[in-house]
């Protein structure tokens, strides 16, 4: 049902927007944990940015290091991860009929599972058992219970995309012959990836780190640890972008009130995806020894062919954009800009972060470039890189579906006073954002390590030099962390009352049309056998060999190191 009381209009469609509501509750209790997660993970990192930038100190019985992965595991791991398997399984109950009651069950499997491993995690980083970051390198360790949270987190979230994709599978089953629904091609997709890359992080926490936590074992071998999750927190990145990247195909077309201009090639970029995310985790470790450089340069090259399929996810959207605002009149070269719904967060915030994510991806070029990586590795650079794709594109793009996943979950509405508080929540984000990682690229460059807590190195001139910056300053990037907790402090406000304050009202699920070019879909795109083939080949290339030699011919093994981060 279109909402009456809001400053733009959709068009009239007649396709259901129903997601049964057995299946809506199981999105709700997601988007419940993600929020508040989330809330936590900002308030963790104003606190971060006040104290690196020497404008604060934390008592004592709260660590630097301690908050910074709290802020990192919550709103890298935990939010953006719930909130994503909240949106699949209203998006798959809206586009694949509802879930059966044994599927259903195992999303709530999967949901008690992660939620029990999101607590042993938590607890241990309250306790200060766990100060080890986001990344959580050894020979950095952590109490064993957090390792074991990191593995019930992974696991849960398997159970649950196993019910995602056994839902799409058997909607294959009943529709056979028939090109399959984008959203749950590209949700398929999506979760592929993230059960292969998982294997990764698996490996290490329970292979490695959990016996080393527990006292099994007296060393770990650091390089093949850090290798392990790169294989993992590369395609991590993409387990974030592609669910962003569903709602700019799937969700913006339909709030603009055009149609996606191909299924095609959204389709390709998202086999790319997943083809070519995996194997290129060396781009991480190009600074690091007992790596070769042949290996290195493999999966550099692989790193950039992955930039295609969003080269083709940036011409397949703008093309939308300007197909819709020519269908609505506009006229010359640039007039169907007015055409789009300037008014609507639905819009405009996801909107945002596909510019932001412009300077965001030309930064990444350079962190895979091996002699530019030189420059800027284990900088400020990579923390503001990180915070423009991540932190600004997957986020306000989450920002944006949240304004309308709420209220179709909740039996509630959007109202136009709720719509001026996505604005302003939209616009504090990007001008925080824009003072903390603009600094932090400045000063990246200047030398500013990340990882650390405020120091002045004696107060070095160098040093110093970073905290007395007219734009590259720690000041900068504090100010920025406070618009940015102001912002985040907004949108909690907005969930709160989305989910449970907003008039009652049925919302619809903004799910566009076919394209036109649906019945026209070659079959190889719907070929899960052979680009999981191809995928599983190419991770078998990059990645045996190193591994092989890592294990066979391993330095010498690291102690625990865990008195440094009290």
């Amino acid at each position: 049902m279109l909402q009456s009381n809001l400053a733009y209009k959709l068009p009239i469609t007649e396709e259901p927007a129903h997601v049964a509501s057995k299946d809506a509750t199981l999105s709700f209790v997601h988007v419940v944990v993600a929020f508040f997660a989330f809330l936590i993970g900002i308030l963790g990192g104003l606190l971060q940015g006040l104290a690196r930038g020497g404008i604060i100190e934390l008592p004592a019985w709260l660590g630097y290091y301690q908050i910074l992965t709290a802020h990192g595991v919550l709103l890298a791991l935990v939010f953006t991860t719930y909130l994503i398997f909240g949106f699949f399984f209203a998006g798959m109950s809206r586009t694949h009929g509802a879930f059966s009651d044994r599927l259903r069950k195992m999303g709530w499997a999967g949901f008690i599972i992660t939620t029990i491993g999101t607590l042993m995690a938590a607890s241990m980083i309250i306790a200060n058992e766990a100060s080890v970051l986001y990344t959580f390198y050894a020979p950095l360790q952590a109490h064993y219970i957090f390792y074991s949270g990191l593995a019930l987190f992974v696991v849960g979230t398997w159970v649950a995309g196993a019910a995602i994709m056994a839902h799409y599978f058997q909607w294959k089953k009943e529709h056979p012959g028939e090109p399959t629904p984008l959203f749950g091609f590209m949700a398929t997709a999506t979760l592929i990836l993230w059960v292969v890359a998982g294997l990764g992080v698996a490996a290490t926490v329970l292979g490695q780190m959990l016996p080393w936590a527990l006292g099994m074992t007296d060393e770990i071998n650091v390089l093949l640890s850090r290798t392990l999750f790169w294989y993992f927190g590369h395609p991590l990145v993409y387990f974030w972008i592609m669910p962003a990247y569903m709602v700019w195909y799937l969700v913006i077309p339909k709030v603009i009130g055009g149609r996606l201009f191909s299924g095609s090639l959204a389709r390709l970029a998202f086999i790319l995806f997943l083809l070519f995310s995996i194997p290129v985790g060396f781009h991480h470790q190009l600074m690091e020894a007992g790596i070769t450089e042949f290996w290195k340069y493999i999966q550099t090259v692989l790193t950039f062919v992955v930039v295609v399929p969003s080269l083709l996810t940036a011409f397949s959207i703008f093309a939308t954009f300007e197909q819709t605002g020519r269908e609505q009149g506009g006229k010359g070269l640039f007039s169907w800009i007015k055409k789009l719904p300037w008014g609507d967060v639905r819009f405009f915030a996801p909107f945002m972060g596909m510019l932001v994510f412009i300077p965001a991806g030309a930064g990444g070029l350079i962190n895979a470039s091996f002699q530019l990586n030189a420059v800027v590795h284990n900088t400020l650079w990579v923390v503001g890189h990180f915070h423009l794709t991540v932190g600004t594109t997957v986020i306000l793009t989450f920002f944006g579906m949240a304004f309308w996943l709420i209220p179709v979950v909740t039996g509630r509405r959007l109202t136009k006073s709720m719509n001026r508080s996505g604005m302003v929540t939209t616009w504090l984000w990007t001008i925080g954002m824009f003072l903390m990682s603009g600094a932090m690229h400045i000063l990246g460059l200047f030398g500013a390590p990340r990882r650390t807590a405020y120091t002045t190195y004696q107060d070095h001139p160098q040093a110093m030099s970073w905290f007395e910056g007219i734009f590259a300053s720690h000041i900068t990037v504090a100010i920025g962390g406070v618009i940015l907790t102001a912002a985040g402090i907004l949108m909690f406000y907005n969930f709160i009352y989305l989910a449970w304050f907003a008039p009652k009202g049925e919302t619809e699920f903004p799910m566009t049309p076919d394209p036109d070019d649906t019945p026209h879909t070659p079959a190889l795109l719907e070929n899960w056998k052979l680009w999981i083939g191809i995928a599983v080949v190419l991770i078998l290339f990059a990645y045996t060999i190193p591994i092989y030699d890592m294990i066979v011919n391993a330095p010498p093994g690291s102690p625990a190191f865990n008195n440094l981060i009290r």
